[in-house]
């Protein structure tokens, strides 16, 4: 199937309309999400996982220790990383321990028109210094791949 795609163009220095023929998946513009879009589903995804005492459970997948946590925010800005992937990272803290806080990254995709966590992880751990606690990270970005900092 195809449909009648037309656009404006430039033409020996004159604008023309050009018109072609192009099949209609090309032809069906997806859903752009923006910043509030992004945060909106981590609200609901969050909402949607926290236990009955209101707590986010994740399970490391380094020290594979069960973490459970707090929410404290989702760290501005939050981004498209290419294509359908969107980014939102957030800060939880242990429970009763608010000193020590961990960076949650987490990855989000379009399903049937909303977007939906599709992979949760442990950016920067708690570790302690002679000034207190701070996160260590794991990995970092570059570009939108991540690259590991330390060998197991």
């Amino acid at each position: 199937m195809s449909a009648l795609i037309t656009r404006l163009a430039r033409y020996g220095g004159t604008l023309v309309w050009l018109a072609c023929l192009a099949p209609l998946a090309i032809a069906a513009e997806s859903t752009q999400f923006y910043a509030e879009d992004i945060k909106a589903a981590m609200g609901e995804h969050l909402n949607a996982v926290f236990d009955k005492d209101g707590h986010f459970r994740l399970t490391d997948d380094v020290t594979e220790e069960a973490l459970v946590m707090t929410f404290m925010e989702i760290h501005d800005p939050v981004r498209q990383m290419d294509g359908d992937t969107y980014f939102a990272c957030t800060d939880f803290h242990p429970v009763g321990e608010e000193a020590k806080v961990y960076d949650i990254d987490f990855w989000l995709q379009p399903t049937d028109g909303e977007l939906k966590v599709v992979r949760t992880k442990v950016h920067k751990e708690p570790r302690r210094s002679l000034f207190g606690w701070y996160k260590h990270p794991r990995y970092t970005f570059v570009g939108n791949d991540i690259e590991y900092l330390y060998e197991d």
